[in-house]
């Protein structure tokens, strides 16, 4: 499959960036080539639990629409306002909601519970807040910005980044404004906004001009800001230097990755770099508490050290493949791509143990951990649960 990389990265930067084969490129130089599927000699073979469906899913458009597991429930969701409550052990439809109104809905930013509710945010501005139990719609409010990331909760807040660089904290029982801190946005960006983290009474998150943020949640006020990328290059593109990762916590440790950035560890307490290593990626990072998984801008999965930054391994063979996220399932490191493959890693060596198709269509998130499996939702919105027997 040939991409023409200048083209690629325009398309991530619209606002209907589909995914697909890019003809016409300029040059040989503009093209690369998308790895072949690694032939694996799987140690084990996933045992389907159940299937079931959550409309069109986000079919071939940038919505980040990742499950969510909570109140004994699993939480899925369509770009076009499907959003369903799951049994987890048959996957029976608890609840169903259409969030569509006269438009599209657009869902783009979730799913996010707390606070006995789930909350989804669109690319029409909006964020709405469901009831867990009964899918009823507590409230629906406009922001201003897409909402391309989860939420946040913290301190009875719901806490979202938008695409205007707006970051604006929800009261979360009405949906009114408590606060917004703005940060800037580059004329060109990459398309994606990096979800909040909150930690004891703090939220942090990376924005568009290549920094950290830091925040005290309950009155939202500004505490600091750490430079994870600093634009280098001739052109637009060259410069681009998004942080649109979400921060990953670790103790007293927050670490960040950025576009054309650097993998970066902060202490939290003073806001100062700990150790910064050179990788360029826009995915979240995964963790098993000594060390971090990154899938960088070229899709090579990387093992780094959590307490110095040292490079532990690096499995190259999935380049370009278009993975999602990692994520740690039964102790395992996986990774879905564009051709609805997942790739299970030993996360001591890099080296693969295991591999199948789910579904042709493809994944836009990783797979997410339940009680006795995992959930993986494809692109055309097929939901599966699935358990490792080896």
């Amino acid at each position: 499959m040939v991409l023409c990389m200048n083209k690629m990265l325009k398309k991530a930067l619209t606002a209907a960036a589909i995914l697909g084969v890019l003809a016409g490129c300029a040059s040989e130089e503009d093209t690369i080539i998308m790895a072949p599927v690694p032939q694996v000699d799987s140690e084990f073979t996933p045992k389907s639990e159940w299937s079931a469906s959550v409309g069109d899913g986000v079919s071939n458009y940038f919505s980040k629409l990742s499950p969510e597991y909570a109140y004994d429930k699993v939480f899925v969701a369509s770009r076009e306002g499907i959003v369903k409550a799951l049994s987890p052990e048959n996957g029976s439809t608890l609840w169903q909601q259409d969030l569509e109104q006269n438009v599209p809905a657009r869902l783009s930013g979730g799913i996010t519970a707390g606070y006995s509710q789930i909350f989804i945010g669109s690319e029409n501005g909006q964020v709405i807040a469901l009831n867990e139990e009964t899918g009823e719609v507590n409230w629906r409010v406009d922001v201003e910005g897409e909402v391309l990331a989860a939420p946040a909760t913290e301190s009875n807040l719901v806490i979202v980044h938008t695409a205007t660089g707006m970051l604006i904290a929800l009261d979360q029982a009405t949906g009114d404004t408590k606060w917004t801190i703005s940060t800037e946005v580059p004329s060109l960006t990459l398309r994606g906004n990096s979800a909040p983290v909150t930690v004891s009474g703090g939220v942090f998150w990376g924005t568009a001009n290549g920094r950290l943020a830091a925040a005290i949640a309950e009155r939202g006020q500004l505490i600091w800001q750490q430079p994870i990328g600093t634009p280098q290059g001739a052109t637009e593109i060259d410069r681009l230097v998004d942080v649109d990762a979400s921060p990953l916590v670790l103790g007293s440790t927050l670490y960040i990755v950025g576009y054309n950035g650097q993998l970066t560890a902060i202490d939290l307490r003073s806001g100062k770099s700990v150790w910064k290593r050179k990788y360029s990626s826009s995915t979240d990072l995964a963790s098993d508490g000594g060390r971090l998984f990154v899938v960088t801008d070229k899709d090579y999965l990387v093992a780094v050290d959590a307490r110095s930054g040292t490079e532990l391994w690096s499995n190259e063979q999935l380049e370009h493949r278009l993975l999602t996220a990692p994520a740690l399932i039964d102790g395992y490191v996986v990774v879905g791509d564009s051709e609805g493959y997942l790739h299970w890693l030993d996360r001591d060596t890099g080296e693969f143990v295991a591999q199948q198709q789910i579904n042709s269509s493809g994944f836009a998130v990783a797979p997410i951990n339940v009680p006795d499996g995992y959930i993986a939702v494809t692109r055309n919105g097929d939901v599966k649960k699935l358990s490792i027997t080896k």
